[in-house]
């Protein structure tokens, strides 16, 4: 299961992205995703090059996070095509294990 959150403007290019490198394969379907909006927060250090808000202050975007069955051995093309179209400079995302039943 690789799972992330972006902005909600940005979900779909990030969502099909992903898809296209290989997440969301489920026997003879492809790009399935599951996604649900919430609010993600943070506030960008001096070193920091925030996509949105400003350095030094709390922000509060919109997102969506996005949850996508993946093979292992696509792992690593879905990280580099997410990040490659991700607006975020620090994408936030996880990847663990799931058995099929």
């Amino acid at each position: 299961m690789f799972v992330t959150s972006v902005p909600s403007e940005h979900a779909d290019v990030v969502r099909k992205a992903i898809g296209d490198a290989g997440g969301g394969r489920l026997g003879n379907y492809t790009q399935c995703s599951f996604s649900y909006k919430g609010v993600g927060r943070f506030q960008a250090n001096e070193n920091a090059n925030p996509a949105y808000g400003k350095k030094g202050e709390l922000t509060d975007i919109e997102e969506e996070r996005i949850e996508f069955l993946c093979e292992r051995a696509k792992i690593k093309d879905i990280i580099a095509a997410m990040k490659k179209i991700h607006p975020y400079e620090e994408p936030a995302f996880h990847y663990f294990p799931v058995e099929a039943a």
